[in-house]
């Protein structure tokens, strides 16, 4: 059906209530990936509503940005904090591949998986508090959900694997064609642009957050791919989580 690509972005990447989709093949899946951006627009409204809001109200920037970031998980079901928490479990506990795969897979969070928690949600919060108290908080909650998400369509590029069989990273690994994730990552590039500019700011400062977004998401993903062989369902979901801080960081001053 026309509509089971948006269905299946919307149902992966937020808590909104959707229909299955009729169908999820290879085609599915890319189309569902490059709508991934599209999908996250009623959350990075929201991201910059609640800044904007908070801001209105005077209150604190850490304490805004500590809102914002736990609203965007309720609207993930956290579903993206919990794959980096088991990928940086997954990594760190064994150099056996299977063996790193069976922990990720089993799902209860160990040491290094609340590390990774507290470290990139306390990093995330101090960028996107700087970014408040410069004045353009409302561009870098806003830029940082909708990049994250796009680079998606870099982490299911053709030639990255799955790690394993069954679950989301076999259905979406290799799904889009790298000619695709370009022109999806160069569209993101001049779409941010754009926002920082009606912002106020110089335009490669957007640029720059959608350039750092994909470049954190894509130095974790070589990491997983070489250590874990490919991706799973927990990897794309670090990804996002770190594309999420790449972008904030370049807008945090």
């Amino acid at each position: 059906m026309m509509f089971d690509p948006l269905r299946m972005a919307v149902g992966t990447l937020t808590a909104l209530p959707v229909p299955a989709p009729g169908t999820i093949d290879t085609r599915v899946a890319r189309r569902a990936m490059l709508l991934a951006p599209v999908a996250v627009v009623p959350a990075a409204v929201l991201a910059g509503a609640l800044v904007w809001a908070g801001q209105a109200l005077g209150l604190p920037a850490l304490l805004i940005a500590t809102v914002v970031l736990a609203a965007l998980a309720l609207a993930s079901r956290g579903l993206h904090l919990d794959g980096l928490a088991d990928t940086a479990d997954g990594l760190s506990a064994s150099y056996d591949r299977q063996r790193a795969l069976e922990i990720m897979r089993r799902g209860d969070t160990g040491p290094m998986g609340a590390a990774a928690l507290v470290l990139v949600l306390l990093a995330q919060a101090a960028a996107l508090a700087g970014a408040i108290t410069a004045g353009h908080g409302v561009l870098a909650a806003a830029v940082a959900v909708l990049a994250s998400r796009q680079t998606l369509v870099l982490c299911c590029a053709r030639r990255v694997p799955a790690a394993r069989a069954g679950g989301l990273g076999e259905t979406v690994a290799g799904s889009v064609p790298l000619w695709q994730a370009a022109l999806s990552t160069l569209a993101m590039l001049a779409l941010a642009a754009l926002g920082a500019a009606a912002a106020g700011l110089p335009p490669w400062r957007g640029a720059l957050a959608a350039a750092l977004a994909a470049l954190f998401a894509g130095a974790l993903l070589l990491r997983c791919t070489r250590r874990l062989g490919g991706i799973t369902g927990d990897v794309l979901g670090a990804c996002l989580e770190a594309a999420t801080l790449g972008a904030l960081l370049a807008l945090a001053v």
